[in-house]
């Protein structure tokens, strides 16, 4: 049976359950239950390695073995008083410190905000017996465990809030390829979702660095991320364990931007994310950011934020590199955005901007998105601006005909060296050379069109239809950055009327 076979039949049955009221709650139960499944399967191969000196870290009366793989097992009121009354309270009192315990530590993480929503105990006995069909200790069904909640996640979409877009495995991909981030790098996703930059870079510095035992451990150790919400923050350290990241004690549950900007270090070598966009920021945020760079737009502050925490250069190494994904918003935006792009370019060298097409993100969002490669440490000169292309026969991205990373292959064949200055690129129909100099002159608006492509008249009924929808999708776009445009300028007013009273008053 599939994996998505399975899924299925176990969304079927919570539906059944009077406590389960729609796809958030599905996810959140279904992720709970994941998490100590992959968390057994990975206790089960420690204590293999470790034998006699094996110490279980979490009481052992907890671990799925023990409770949840007999199909015959507990169930009914049984398995409900089990999970309500014993497991979940134990699990978020347990005595777990990060430094004595760091496996406890991740558990007693997992469980601070989750919760058992189904009142059921057959019906639950019935998901665990599906999830039983799952095995975890298969290397190949635990590379399918991206395939799991990225079906969830597309049923999720009612249940979403804006900006909450999960990054297309092509775009992950190519991003993570170029940044091409090594052994000993310090990896950072600030708004990681569900682990599916830290996921890729932890397979690309396997995959073309690791060579001893030696090495693996030091890559457990570089990965770095942090999620706000609890439901993304489970599954991602669930998918790092799925990796072989033994203690992910290192991916944090909380919002990056909570603290004040000064207070970072500069030590991160690569960042590969996908910030959240069109979403804003509670009250206060801002605060945490310099006086005339403050709003809040969630983008705009995570831009700043990594332009603070990429390491700066020494005298023998380049500094940090960043792949960002961003909507087009931040590359026309004034006000805030104009200041944040004149920083950018002044800190780092921006040299690529690869402008993504339409249908991306589908089907979470139309809006246009971009990828910005940057390093710190030098100005920029030149950026490099590529228009990637649909594919042959191809009008628009959907579900069944998702972007590929062997599209990417003409960017790649193209891209270059940095260390030499990107010298043997050339202009072609899709890429475009673009001085800092004319760059100041627009304003720092990065919205420059292709100068090799012509407008094309279109007259297909479906093409057309679908340029109106995404139409329809920018000018929202454009009413939100009007509106935190807006909502800058009256705090910036406010806080001048502030500063002028206390003036006054001394």
């Amino acid at each position: 049976m599939s994996i998505s076979t399975v899924i299925k039949s176990i969304q079927d049955i919570m539906r059944k359950d009077a406590g389960v009221d729609g796809d958030a709650q599905r996810l959140g139960q279904m992720s709970w239950l994941l998490f100590l499944k992959v968390f057994d399967a990975q206790e089960e191969e420690l204590e293999f390695e470790m034998d006699d000196s094996y110490k279980a870290p979490i009481p052992e009366n907890y671990l799925w073995r023990n409770w949840a793989t007999d199909p015959e097992g507990m169930t009914g009121d049984e398995l409900l008083e089990f999970v309500n009354d014993d497991l979940f309270p134990d699990m978020k009192a347990l005595n777990a410190p990060r430094d004595l315990n760091p496996r406890g530590f991740v558990v007693k993480e997992a469980f601070s905000d989750a919760y058992n929503y189904m009142k059921n105990g057959t019906l639950l006995r019935q998901v665990i017996n599906k999830l039983n069909e799952i095995d975890f200790t298969d290397s190949n069904e635990r590379h399918l465990f991206g395939d799991i909640y990225e079906q969830i996640l597309r049923d999720l979409q009612s249940a979403g809030n804006a900006g909450e877009f999960y990054t297309p495995r092509a775009v992950t991909k190519f991003i993570v390829n170029r940044l091409d981030p090594k052994l000993g790098d310090q990896i950072m996703d600030p708004a990681a979702g569900t682990g599916g930059f830290l996921a890729c870079s932890f397979d690309h510095v396997k995959d073309h660095y690791v060579k001893t035992a030696e090495d693996h451990q030091t890559l457990q150790q570089q990965i770095h991320g942090v999620e706000k919400k609890q439901l993304p923050h489970l599954l991602c350290i669930t998918n790092m364990m799925l990796h072989g990241i033994e203690v992910p004690s290192q991916i944090r549950h909380g919002n990056t931007l909570n603290k004040p900007l000064s207070s970072w270090d500069s030590t991160i070598d690569v960042i590969a994310t996908n910030p959240p966009f069109g979403g804003t920021e509670e009250d206060g945020i801002e605060k945490n950011f310099p006086a005339d760079m403050q709003t809040r737009e969630t983008a705009d502050l995570f831009l700043q934020l990594i332009i603070e925490v990429l390491r700066a250069p020494s005298a023998n190494e380049k500094g940090g590199r960043a792949g960002v994904v961003l909507p087009d918003g931040t590359l026309f935006g004034e006000g805030v955005k104009t200041k944040i792009k004149k920083l950018l370019t002044e800190e780092c060298n921006l040299h690529t901007i690869v402008r993504l097409p339409n249908g991306v993100f589908n089907p979470y969002t139309g809006i246009k998105t971009n990828i910005l490669f940057f390093t710190k440490g030098q100005p920029t000169k030149d950026v490099w601006f590529y228009e990637h292309p649909y594919p042959d026969g191809v009008k628009n991205y959907n579900k069944s005909k998702p972007m590929k990373f062997e599209e990417f292959q003409t960017e790649i064949d193209w891209w270059g060296n940095e260390e030499d200055g990107f010298a043997s690129r050339v202009e072609t129909n899709q890429a475009w050379k673009v001085s800092i100099d004319d760059i100041i002159a627009r304003n720092f608006n990065l919205d420059i069109k292709n100068p090799y492509q012509e407008a094309v008249e279109v007259h297909d009924p479906e093409e057309l239809l679908a340029t109106y929808q995404q139409q329809q999708t920018e000018i929202s776009e454009l009413r939100l950055q009007l509106k935190n445009i807006l909502g800058d300028a009256l705090l910036s007013t406010a806080n001048s009327q502030q500063d002028d009273s206390e003036e006054e008053r001394g």
